[in-house]
């Protein structure tokens, strides 16, 4: 699942009041809706700016959506807590219905920033968009992608033939980052993973671990030719021309975390999983 993040020095926890106000999302699924059911029915449901924690019911992916949606009109989005019943669940707590406050008051709190991305396509227009897991340029048609790589205004590889790179968060670096040959970061290593796919030349480059406070920058070659779309997690921008990828340190999000099932040590494990 940013967006660089910052390994706090110490256990952070968030002072709910007595009784908070919880926001139900669940995944459009049989199991996820009759979880939510339930929660509401426990616990009531309130509209999310009515609330003071979100709750999301699911997969990583709806955890990844409940994040986006709680960046918007906040710089300081409400924090999220996760239950996992998806497939995966890698961003999310187990599911138990019992106890919910109790769980969510003593939940570690994992910070982080997304990172933004600004787009030019082919006609000159500017998109932009965050990206909680990563950003990733990807070629659109049988031919391979040429592209320039720039890191703080210094050029590193003038021209990268590949089916496409991406930029990946501490989160992020064990979902796509990781099934094409990427390194699994730390969350307290406040570094980026990029990372080629299918690298042709140069052939021997398999990517490079960046300070998170890093802008990098990818300007598309032959564009006409080679037609590339530039995705930050699930925003796609088609036909661009270059890409410009920094931290968002003015966005913090919250992920809430059972103590004994904190993303730290799932993420360190991940590294010794065969």
């Amino acid at each position: 699942m940013a967006a660089a993040f910052h390994h706090p020095q110490h256990v952070e926890h968030i002072n709910f009041s007595d009784d908070f106000n919880i926001c139900f999302i669940a995944a459009e699924t049989d199991e996820a809706e009759q979880a939510a059911t339930e929660l509401r029915k426990m616990y009531g449901d309130h509209r999310a700016r009515d609330s003071e924690v979100i709750v999301a019911v699911g997969g990583d992916g709806l955890m990844l959506e409940s994040l986006h949606a709680a960046i918007e009109g906040s710089s300081r989005a409400k924090p999220v807590f996760g239950m996992n019943k998806g497939s995966v669940g890698f961003l999310l707590n187990h599911y138990a219905p019992e106890n919910l406050r109790d769980r969510i008051r003593n939940a570690t709190v994992i910070p982080m920033h997304p990172l933004k991305m600004r787009a030019i396509d082919k006609h000159g227009t500017c998109h932009q968009a965050l990206a909680v897991n990563e950003v990733s340029l990807l070629r659109e048609t049988r031919q391979t992608a040429k592209i320039a790589v720039t890191i703080d205004s210094i050029n590193r590889l003038a021209e990268l033939i590949c089916d496409g790179i991406m930029v990946a968060t501490p989160a992020g670096s064990t979902a796509y980052n990781l099934s094409v040959g990427g390194p699994i970061l730390p969350l307290e290593s406040r570094m980026l993973a990029m990372t080629p796919i299918s690298a042709f030349r140069p052939r021997r480059w398999r990517g490079a671990i960046l300070p998170a406070r890093t802008k990098t920058s990818f300007q598309i070659l032959e564009s006409e030719k080679r037609p590339v779309s530039a995705v930050a997690d699930y925003t796609e921008i088609r036909d661009v021309q270059s890409v410009e990828i920094s931290e968002a340190r003015d966005i913090t999000l919250r992920l809430l975390f059972d103590p004994e099932h904190n993303l730290e040590e799932r993420i360190l494990k991940e590294q010794f999983s065969l």
